[in-house]
């Protein structure tokens, strides 16, 4: 294990499907679901969910890059979203629900812009990227009742993906 750990930070749309993509692999110590990129301090959910606090729901990852490299996360988080769509994600709706890669250091921002433009040229999608790519802001964690919600509350967790159309598109898209 290396001696420093770092963030990551991914706007994904629902924060509930965000955390469990990376929560299975070995050198990520934590996914917390929250809120960044807003001019509010210490939102709740009620004030993101309306839209008014300007800030993406998100998870912010805590990994070691010598086990877990950052340029293996930004697949994972590719992977979970539908990086054409500007107004949210599947059902949920809004600018708090954008995609949007948060980068902690040039590094991250290098390969966060490296593995978008690979995106575009790819040819997987025939409309613009509009994922953003955005210097970190502060986070706030999420009320406890959001974290790990899977884990907490897995019948909901697999209603909520089906319905939203989230795994349809993944396995469409991305398989």
């Amino acid at each position: 294990m290396s001696k420093q750990l770092e963030k990551a930070t991914f706007g994904g749309g629902c924060f509930w499907c965000m955390v469990k993509p990376f929560d299975q692999w070995d050198g990520i110590h934590e996914v917390i679901s929250g809120y960044s990129g807003g001019h509010v301090e210490n939102p709740t959910y009620e004030d993101v969910k309306t839209g008014k606090s300007g800030h993406y729901e998100v998870v912010q990852i805590t990994f070691d890059p010598e086990v877990f490299p950052y340029e293996n996360i930004l697949p994972i988080f590719w992977q979970q979203i539908d990086p054409t769509d500007a107004g949210g994600q599947f059902q949920d709706r809004g600018d708090q629900y954008r995609t949007a890669i948060f980068y902690h250091s040039e590094e991250q921002k290098q390969l966060a812009e490296k593995s978008k433009q690979e995106l575009a040229n790819s040819g997987k999608f025939s409309k613009p990227i509009v994922t953003e790519i955005l210097p970190a802001a502060p986070f706030y964690p999420a009320e406890d009742y959001h974290q790990d919600f899977y884990k907490k509350e897995p019948e909901a967790y697999k209603e909520d993906r089906k319905k939203s159309g989230r795994d349809e598109f993944i396995s469409e898209n991305w398989k």
